[in-house]
């Protein structure tokens, strides 16, 4: 293999001039014949002008082609790899002269060349791992924020009801998220870039790790006290959310949109996903703590606020929001990240 044959990696891109392929976060990205000959050469030679005439002799081939159409091949090139001529972070214009690759680049090795199965398997855990410490910050900002309101209203220790809050809050977002974001990371292997396909894996983790969580939380109760609540979290409240999660994953995905919109979606699906299951009698984490208030109220917990369906309501749409916006943000973040970075 050539050197100028070897995988590079810029951002969330792996370049495989000798497979002729062009992988985004593990799913191939079509790009025409001289299109990808024209990105290997800007790649190859990082940070160097590439004139026009270089890309008319050495892509083309002395195929007589207008600088019109050169153009159009690298709006192409720049639409495939989001980018923005106006900021550029791969490709540069250099007025009336060519252009440039500005993008920073990792070679991988020879001897550690991985196929684009290896590649994917590897995003593809850390997209998962994005997700799960995403999941993370949001649990605990919920349980922070539930259990401050309950330490003002409780007779219980005020410390002892925020720490128990927000440890039980973290550990239902990181059981939640391992169910959502593997679904997603199962369905959006390489040569599965549908829409649906993140949508489906999403609803479809969520429902499955929604169910056992109910079931095994219920169980356990009965258990342990011989009762348990009416209505706690399950695989309905799991699709709905896991179907946010999914879109939202999706738009993110796409590219060019910068932070605000690539997340703002993210925040208002899931809020309306939230809102919807708590105005349809669904429940997650506040409308669980409320439902097990109500079965144990000799417990040292108050959330009296809870006992409002407008609240919980409320409530909902916050913990939705919360949630997907953070686990769709780790999950990017994870993705476009450089390995070993």
């Amino acid at each position: 293999m050539k050197s100028s044959d070897r995988i590079v990696r810029f951002a969330e891109f792996t370049l495989d001039p000798a497979n002729r392929l062009l992988l985004r976060a593990g799913t191939p990205v079509e790009l025409g014949g001289r299109y990808f000959d024209a990105l290997v050469m800007l790649v190859r030679e990082r940070g160097q002008l590439i004139s026009k005439d270089r890309l008319h002799e050495e892509v083309w081939r002395g195929v007589p082609v207008t600088d019109e159409a050169l153009s159009q091949a690298i709006m192409a090139l720049r639409r495939a790899l989001g980018d923005d001529a106006a900021r550029p972070r791969f490709i540069e214009t250099v007025p009336r002269h060519g252009y440039r690759f500005v993008g920073e680049v990792a070679g991988i090795p020879l001897q550690e060349s991985p196929t684009a199965t290896a590649v994917a398997a590897d995003e593809r855990l850390r997209v998962v791992a994005g997700g799960v410490s995403g999941a993370a910050a949001a649990g605990l900002l919920v349980g922070l924020v539930y259990g401050t309101l309950a330490a003002g209203s409780g007779p219980g220790n005020a410390l002892s009801l925020v720490l128990v809050l927000v440890c039980v809050s973290v550990l239902a977002a990181l059981v939640s998220s391992l169910g959502i974001a593997g679904g997603i990371g199962w369905q959006t292997a390489p040569g599965r870039s549908e829409w649906w396909r993140p949508v489906a894996g999403g609803a479809l983790g969520g429902v499955v790790v929604g169910g056992f969580a109910r079931l095994l939380g219920l169980d356990t109760l009965r258990l342990l006290t011989g009762s348990a609540p009416d209505r706690i979290a399950g695989a309905g409240e799991g699709l709905v959310i896991g179907l946010a999660v999914g879109l939202s994953y999706w738009l993110a995905s796409r590219p060019g949109p910068r932070a605000v919109a690539r997340f703002g979606p993210a925040a208002l699906l899931g809020g309306l996903g939230g809102f919807a299951i708590s105005l349809l009698g669904g429940t997650l984490m506040a409308g669980s703590l409320a439902a097990l208030v109500a079965r144990f109220p000799a417990a040292g917990l108050s959330l009296s606020w809870a006992e409002d369906s407008r609240w919980l309501a409320v409530a909902g749409g916050f913990e939705g929001a919360l949630f997907t916006a953070l686990v769709v943000a780790g999950m990017i973040r994870a993705r476009t990240a450089q390995p070993g970075a």
